[in-house]
């Protein structure tokens, strides 16, 4: 790595002699060669420029052509022109040598990437190596393990499989527990709609039949009114016959004797017995007449 930084050395300190010569030995009379020698110095100048592969040997042709140009006594060579290439020359060997700098780290940088990519490289096939060696052993290994685990799913699946035939089983057991159910409560649902139509008939029968008891009931109710008043009538018939029949014993009383008295008091108590009777059967027909009502051409109660 140390050669190419001698080399541009070497060329940046002898460059200018060599194509040149030294500049006090430049004569006036050479300026007509050296004009016509300036493109072709330039153009072997501009081969080394970015990206060129030409050597700095290539200007030994151009070299020994100048020094034999300054050489010549006849000729003189104009020195402002002599200055303009000078100037030229150096900015040329400038970028030269800027660009042999570049060169330098780059390659610099290449060889150190290929030491590094070399011990990665050599790093990996000790690796590879030692995984090669240990290939069968791990790869039983790997596969055992891979075994016990494929077991261990399979032993978790048949329990899975074994709790959802038993859960299966249940809810096929609950399934036809409900559809019996489903078809008990149909059965009982239509009886119970059955039922509601018999009992709807039997409220309309009861109530024509409560309409006709009302009306029973009413007239009944009349007849009753009747039976009361009609028996009003003849218990008052009956006050006043027994008092008219009390006077008539006061009366009797006073001018008959004794025997006659006791038979009025038969009499007396006969006649309010019969009437007792009377109330007493008056009552009971009303009563059984509510309890079940007869038709209104029934006969009333009967007297004693």
């Amino acid at each position: 790595m140390s050669h190419p930084s001698g080399l541009r050395a070497g060329v940046s300190a002898t460059s200018y002699r060599r194509t040149f010569g030294p500049p006090p030995s430049l004569s006036p009379g050479a300026f007509s060669y050296a004009s016509s020698s300036r493109f072709s110095s330039s153009r072997l100048l501009g081969s080394a420029s970015p990206g060129s592969s030409v050597r700095l040997g290539s200007f030994r042709g151009p070299r020994a052509g100048a020094g034999a140009l300054l050489r010549l006594p006849s000729e003189r060579l104009d020195f402002s022109m002599a200055e303009a290439l000078n100037q030229e020359f150096l900015a040329t060997r400038s970028n030269e040598k800027q660009e042999l700098q570049e060169l330098n780290d780059r390659f610099a940088n290449f060889i150190e990437k290929v030491r590094f990519l070399e011990q990665q490289n050599a790093a990996l096939r000790g690796e590879l190596s030692q995984a090669r060696g240990q290939e069968p052993a791990r790869a039983d290994q790997l596969c055992q393990q891979e075994l016990r685990e494929l077991r261990r799913e399979l032993e978790l699946l048949g329990r899975e499989r074994d709790r959802v035939q038993v859960e299966r089983d249940g809810l096929a057991e609950d399934l036809a527990a409900l559809k019996q159910r489903l078809e008990e409560e149909t059965r009982k649902r239509e009886d119970a709609e059955h039922n509601l139509v018999l009992f709807r008939k039997d409220v309309d029968d009861a109530t024509l039949s409560r309409l006709e008891l009302e009306r029973k009931i009413e007239s009944l109710m009349d007849e009753i009114e009747f039976l009361k008043k009609l028996h009003e009538e003849e218990l008052r018939d009956l006050q006043v016959s027994v008092e008219s029949q009390q006077v008539q014993q006061v009366e009797v009383e006073a001018t008959v004797k004794p025997e006659l008295t006791a038979a009025l008091r038969d009499i007396r108590a006969q006649y309010e017995s019969i009437a007792a009777k009377n109330l007493q059967e008056a009552e009971e027909w009303y009563k059984s007449k509510v309890r079940s009502p007869a038709g209104p051409g029934e006969c009333g109660p009967r007297g004693g």
